[in-house]
């Protein structure tokens, strides 16, 4: 039996761990995990949002393909994820936590959820690509979050993970205890260190005596176009910024990774406990970045190394050993690798692909086999901050970005890694300039975008008349089944809801 325990930040940037070379932040869980693990030193989002990106890492599928365009996108319930997959191969499958799932189903595949979401699963956050220029106050990213960060005892988001983690450590505590044979599937989703950068006193001060970096790269006096595009959807001139806000920003920002960090160490505590650490294989990841103040940019939605950079870990020690891999890889190549663990371990044969994937599985590389490997991946966005589609190509070492409405960039990040200088006459650019064209039709797809725009917007409007129905998540949760209830033998239930399991009780017949 192989358990599989994914575990999701939201927003956190690789760039922002020890594990990745930062020496400001505090990380020991995860750099943990990261010594014991398979590190992938140049793994991105498959689009730097966050919807769309759980797209790609639920379906395997880039977003233009899956239609996971924005942060309303709708998934269709007929859309394969791993948990379909894995179910197919008999795993239990549960998700705690954030997946921003959009439409009636809040499942997916899911077998049981355990949290609501924290995100609206209506369409109420539809970009208008055919009035990009205007912002959107309702939800749009403004600069209240670098303006007020600092401590707080509680916020939405702490109030949320604090129910993401100790839901997740029962899910784990009742597995082990459980009499169902299959082995478990968990999804744990955290909403940190997402924006507001606001944290507890307790984070905040571990990092009382660190001399906090501010951004390597300031804000350039000439954007290129992108870059000047997501200066207005946050309202960046909207609100006077000087260092220390920048500082303060940063130190929150990093005192909630370590509270994501602290909540790896619990669940690792618990597999400990429950017997189940040689038997599970742990993969940490992100969904997207944050710049943090680079070029003068914050939050995500940009190519750029902080906002699209994640995260990713495989933690399998009984069958790979630790090592770093070069190669770049993304989101779609999530789903393979689960169902390819899933198989190595024997738990069953992965079913054919029910759509068509675009990742391939990450085990060759884990094996520290990369002879046959692409050496590239892909990354798409096509939300709000743009109105015609973008697309990024990592290969080997090169960061290639198009947008129709844009010049084109190449970045050398081995001896450029900041992305100062674009390459604007190199001689790979013709190649992946036509790489690009036969990539997509750029402008069929904008147009797809924007009716499918059009008819959320639309869909949305109509709901809202009346009397609204949501389609927000509700856990199921059956009160008279738990705990000690009088229909129940009680004898039986206080032994087989403990772990590890007493010594038989066998007492002398009256």
């Amino acid at each position: 039996m192989q358990n599989i325990l994914v575990i999701m930040a939201d927003q956190l940037s690789a760039l922002a761990l020890g594990c990745y070379h930062n020496a400001d932040v505090k990380s020991p869980h995860i750099d943990r995990l990261a010594a014991e693990g398979v590190v992938f030193d140049a793994a991105y989002s498959s689009s730097p949002l966050c919807t769309p990106a759980r797209f790609a890492f639920m379906t395997g599928q880039n977003i233009s393909a899956c239609g996971g365009y924005d942060n309303a996108a709708y998934m269709p319930a007929t859309m394969p994820t791993f948990a379909h997959y894995l179910r197919l191969m008999g795993y239990r499958s549960c998700l705690s936590g954030k997946m921003h799932f959009v439409g009636p189903d809040q499942l997916h595949g899911f077998e049981e959820r355990v949290t609501t979401d924290v995100y609206p699963a209506d369409f109420g956050w539809v970009p208008d690509w055919e009035n990009a220029g205007e912002r959107i106050d309702l939800w749009y990213h403004n600069m209240s979050s670098v303006k007020q960060a600092g401590v707080a005892a509680i916020t939405n988001q702490f109030a949320y993970d604090d129910e993401v983690g100790t839901q997740a450590m029962r899910v784990l505590y009742d597995h082990a205890r459980s009499e169902d044979e299959r082995p478990l599937c968990l999804v744990t989703s955290f909403i940190h260190p997402h924006d507001p950068y606001a944290t507890r006193q307790k984070y905040w001060d571990l990092y009382e005596d660190v001399d906090i970096a501010p951004p390597t790269v300031p804000r350039p006096s000439n954007q290129d176009p992108h870059n000047a595009r997501l200066e207005k959807v946050f309202a960046l001139d909207a609100v006077d910024i000087d260092e220390q806000d920048i500082i303060n920003a940063r130190r929150a920002y990093y005192g909630n990774v370590s509270y994501v960090d602290e909540w790896v160490g619990r669940l690792r505590a618990t597999l400990d406990e429950c017997g189940m650490a040689d038997n599970t294989t742990i993969l940490f990841t992100s969904d997207h970045g944050d710049m943090l103040g680079e070029f003068g940019l914050w939050y995500k939605m940009s190519f750029r190394e902080w906002s699209n950079r994640i995260p990713l870990i495989v933690h399998q020690p009984q069958r790979f050993d630790p090592c770093r891999v070069a190669a770049p890889v993304a989101h779609v190549d999530v789903l393979p690798t689960l169902v390819n663990i899933a198989a190595d371990a024997g738990v069953g044969q992965p079913p054919a692909p029910i759509d068509p994937l675009h990742g391939r599985s990450l085990l060759p590389l884990c094996d520290g086999d990369a002879g046959n490997d692409q050496d590239a991946c892909v990354s798409e966005y096509l939300g709000e901050g743009t109105s015609a589609p973008m697309l990024m190509i990592r290969r080997g070492r090169y960061k290639y970005i198009s947008c129709s409405t844009d010049p084109e960039q190449l970045f050398d990040l081995e001896n450029d890694p900041q992305e100062l200088h674009n390459l604007e006459d190199h001689e790979l650019l013709e190649g992946f300039c036509r790489e690009a064209a036969e990539y997509w039709d750029s402008d069929a797809l904008r147009e797809t975008v924007i009716a499918d725009q059009k008819r959320r917007r639309a869909v949305h409007a109509a709901l809202r008349i009346g009397r609204y129905q949501g389609w927000d998540f509700n856990p199921a949760r059956d009160a008279s089944e738990e705990y000690t209830r009088s229909h129940l033998d009680l004898t039986r239930f206080d032994i087989t809801s403990r772990f590890p399991r007493p010594p038989a009780f066998n007492p002398k017949s009256s």
